[in-house]
């Protein structure tokens, strides 16, 4: 898999990517609103990476797709993973690059190619209540929110929001 927009290239991971998904997860916003998604160590990046190369096979998902600028770089991943009937998405631009629009622009694309699989028609996105960046993300990209309050994040009752975006 692999799309291009303007300025991004979202395409499938390989081992050579480690040392950046390492460094990308460290920031202080991806260790505050997804501490699942940091990785300590090279090592257990280039693990989670090997279990995310088989999921491309299988097609059953968590589909983490790297963000990369047009010269390379890797800032990030977007993601779908499947839940019942629909998708859920996922995010994360490092902290260096945020601000420039790269999270929303990587989303559409990803919704975009998400429309051609014609697996679901709805795509949801959760996130912390008080992540006011990636609400804002969610909706520049379309999302409706359908649900705010306490709910289930990451196996924790947590404040959150919920938005539903319909193919």
């Amino acid at each position: 898999m692999r799309i291009e927009t303007e300025r991004l290239i979202i395409t499938e991971f390989d081992l050579s990517m480690a040392e950046d998904v390492h460094k990308n997860s460290l920031d202080e916003d991806n260790r505050r609103f997804v501490p699942d998604e940091v990785f300590e160590t090279v090592e257990d990046a280039e693990e989670t990476i090997e279990f995310l190369m088989g999921c491309y096979e299988k097609e059953e998902g968590p589909l983490v797709y790297p963000t990369l600028l047009n010269d390379g770089t890797n800032i990030g991943y977007v993601q779908l993973v499947p839940v019942g009937e629909a998708f859920e998405v996922g995010y994360h631009i490092a902290k260096k690059y945020t601000g420039n629009g790269y999270a929303t622009e990587a989303l559409k694309a990803l919704l975009e190619y998400t429309a051609t699989m014609k697996k679901h028609d709805r795509v949801y996105g959760i996130c912390l209540s008080e992540n006011v960046a990636s609400k804002k993300v969610l909706e520049k990209c379309g999302f409706t929110k359908e649900f705010e309050g306490t709910g289930d994040y990451q196996g924790n009752k947590r404040e959150i929001a919920k938005y539903v975006f319909v193919m």
